[in-house]
């Protein structure tokens, strides 16, 4: 205790400033603030926003009007009376009055200008595979004639839902934009989810329609994307929802790759359909601002996910105007964002912000390393990219598998973005250096799915960079810090807490589908200053992300603030474990999570792969793990073991899968891992902490539960 008190005056650690035991709001923080990377010259002279006066127009004062700017980059088919409805907190309503269609803002509106120019690059997985590039004059009419199949041939109509699990392939924003043409709400299940997971999210939508695939491609595999489709009709009609349709796009037209059998009268291929829709235009949907747009399930582990709920005017005015001075996207540039579309980066960073500015959005369905670590900076070259968006994740896994692959090939990014989790400064050094060439300004940006867009972020020509920071809130977003104590926590202070937003925003979701009162409880109960009270200032939003304010207005984000292990009181944060892991030069991943101790209630394991080379330095570099933590952190936070590890378990968007992690030393039983990319490497990590008999002794505990398939 006394080491972590001593520590604390300098770093700031587990111990707050009074000495106070750490709440799961003060989770210890040991990263130094690094110097700031100004933004280059030239990228300055060609920014979307370079005036200094938008921090002005977007001043709380200014405040909901503000954002008329971003609205405004939209076309209307009939103007807003009310630009904020705050009359039935926290159930906002934005551009009230206004009429507007999706669809028709993403392709109609730009054909005048640019029908001959690429909406979408298609990249697929095997190499020999030629690339496809879709004009907006090709979008247009594919998403016409899908349209017409989804309205005249399914039977859908406004207001009614679908839902898409698809893989990344170009068929996927045809049939979210075809579904957005007619008011029809959409929700798309991320293709690497399990048949099961997709029909309980059916069954919550109500939806009677499912679009698949047969087969896409993953890790050089022939993925049989259909046979999910049978489980997932099968899970929601026991769960009370039946499917009328299953719609089955073929990876190759014509021929079908998968080798479920297709169910008469209810599953229909639809390159045979559309024949009979060829030259088919259906008039856009003139719809409410205020109108759902689609649903996205948040994937929790425990409870049922959430479905969270989208408007069309507030949504696609948010993602527009943070894609246009944030991504700084123009019209000519070619837009790489690594993404998966079944995510809200996918939604928001892929489909509707891209396409709002008439941009050249890529879509690559694979895997970033198949069939070697040069296959993302090759694509890059190739198509002329040059803004590149991704994950801390990818980035992780890039370093680890070629750290020098981009120095080979010639592509230049004036822009990276990192998005989904915090970036360790020495990871987001080499993403400048190495990945950007020293040439591109990167946004480090923070945002959830229930956010729409960005919240966090420099504006990428007005304000440095800092490696490990989010940057400040964008502009008009308020962000405030929080104790346990409904305290506000100063900037500056070194303290960590409750990372919160004063204000609505535009992007902010409607609620959670059928589930209103979850949707209060879970985003503003905690810190609402007065449930009777009809003024946005009483009900802030409430984030669930542990965060503190640099003295600089800088905010880092710290992580899931119940992504903490409590050793004996003192409540340690995962991510700060695992970044000091990833400060010994031969790491190359680091998982850290919670093991049962009789004496301690929970102590520290760390799992770790090495970069390639240290694979015979394991004895020395467990001994490095363990006193860069202890140095960094405190003894506190000694881990009791370190396993150095082949692979993590890892989801198919790259996500370590820490629940499986945290169950082998545990003895806990694994559960499903079906949805894995590499499940095979389960085993082998068993073997190497259990030895060759399987021991389970317990099921898992409630407080290990959120150890799950996202951060």
């Amino acid at each position: 205790m006394n080491d972590i008190k001593n520590k604390n005056k300098n770093n700031k650690n587990a111990v707050n400033s009074e000495g106070v035991e750490a709440t799961e709001a003060q989770i210890s923080v040991y990263w130094k603030e690094e110097a700031p990377v100004s933004p280059s010259v030239k990228f300055i002279a060609q920014a979307n926003m370079s005036d200094s006066d938008i921090r002005e127009r977007f001043k709380m004062e200014n405040f909901p009007e503000c954002f008329r700017e971003y609205a405004d980059m939209l076309t209307w088919d009939k103007y807003w009376h009310t630009t904020l409805d705050a009359g039935n907190p926290p159930f906002w309503k934005w551009f009230v009055g206004g009429k507007i269609n999706a669809s028709y803002n993403c392709i109609d509106r730009h054909l005048a200008k640019y029908k001959n120019k690429a909406a979408f690059i298609f990249v697929p997985e095997p190499e020999e595979e030629s690339h496809i590039a879709i004009t907006y004059q090709e979008l247009y009419a594919r998403v016409n004639e899908f349209s017409a199949l989804l309205q005249d041939f399914a039977g859908l109509k406004t207001g009614d839902r679908i839902t898409f699990h698809l893989p990344m392939v170009a068929e996927l924003p045809v049939s979210m934009l075809a579904a957005a043409r007619l008011g029809i709400i959409h929700s798309e299940v991320y293709g690497g989810f399990s048949g099961q997971a997709c029909g309980g999210r059916i069954a919550d939508s109500g939806s009677r329609v499912l679009v698949t695939i047969d087969g896409y491609y993953r890790s050089g595999n022939l993925v049989d994307h259909k046979a999910n489709a049978d489980i997932a009709v099968e899970r929601a009609k026991s769960l009370g929802q039946p499917v009328d349709k299953v719609l089955v796009w073929r990876r190759y037209p014509g021929k079908y790759v998968s080798k479920s059998p297709m169910v008469k009268g209810r599953d229909f291929f639809i390159d045979d359909i559309l024949k009979d829709f060829r030259g088919k235009y259906t008039l856009p949907v003139s719809l409410p601002a205020e109108a759902p747009l689609f649903i996205m399930y948040t994937s929790g582990t425990t409870g049922k996910p959430k479905g969270v709920q989208h408007s069309v005017g507030g949504y696609l005015s948010y993602v527009a105007g943070t894609s246009k001075y944030i991504q700084d996207i123009h019209p000519e540039d070619v837009y790489w964002c690594m993404a998966d579309i079944g995510w809200i980066t996918g939604h928001s960073y892929i489909v509707y912000g891209p396409l709002a500015l008439a941009a050249t959005s890529v879509i690559y369905e694979g895997v970033p390393t198949f069939p070697d670590a040069g296959r993302v900076w090759r694509i890059a070259e190739r198509l002329n990219v040059n803004i590149f968006h991704t994950s801390p994740t990818a980035i992780r896994m890039l370093r680890k598998t070629g750290p020098d692959e981009p120095k080979k090939y010639n592509y230049h990014f004036k822009h990276m973005t990192t998005v989904g989790e915090p970036i360790e400064p020495d990871v987001w050094k080499w993403y400048y250096e190495v990945v950007g060439k020293k040439e591109a300004v990167i946004v480090d940006t923070w945002w959830q799915t229930e956010n729409g867009g960005f919240l966090c972020s420099t504006i990428p020509a007005l304000e440095p960079m800092k490696p490990g920071s989010a940057g400040p809130g964008l502009p008009g977003i308020y962000p405030v810090i929080y104790d346990e104590n409904r305290e506000e926590v100063k900037a500056g202070s070194g303290r960590a807490g409750n990372i919160c937003i004063k204000n609505p925003w535009p992007g902010i979701m409607q609620t959670i589908w059928g589930d209103p009162k979850r949707f209060v409880n879970t985003y503003y109960s905690k810190y609402n200053k007065n449930k009777d009270s009809k003024d946005w200032r009483d009900w802030p939003y409430f984030a669930g992300d542990g965060a503190m304010d640099a003295s600089d207005g800088y905010y880092r984000i710290l992580g899931r603030i119940d992504d903490v292990i409590n050793v004996s009181g003192h409540r340690l944060g995962t991510k700060e474990l695992e970044s000091a892991c990833l400060t010994v030069p031969e790491v190359a991943e680091a998982a850290a999570v919670p093991v049962i101790d009789e004496t301690k209630g929970r102590i520290p394991a760390v799992y770790i792969t090495l970069k390639p080379g240290f694979e015979d330095k394991e004895r020395e570099v467990t001994q490095k793990v363990i006193s860069t933590i202890e140095k960094e952190i405190g003894k506190i936070a000694k881990p009791k073991y370190v396993y150095i590890v082949p692979d993590m378990p890892k989801t198919r968007s790259g996500k370590i899968m820490r629940r499986v992690l945290s169950a082998i030393p545990n003895k806990f039983d694994i559960g499903d891992i079906t949805t894995l990319a590499n499940p095979e490497v389960v085993e082998k990590i068993r073997l190497l902490v259990q030895g060759e008999a399987p021991v389970i002794t317990r099921k898992r505990p409630e407080d290990l539960e959120h150890f799950g398939e996202e951060r």
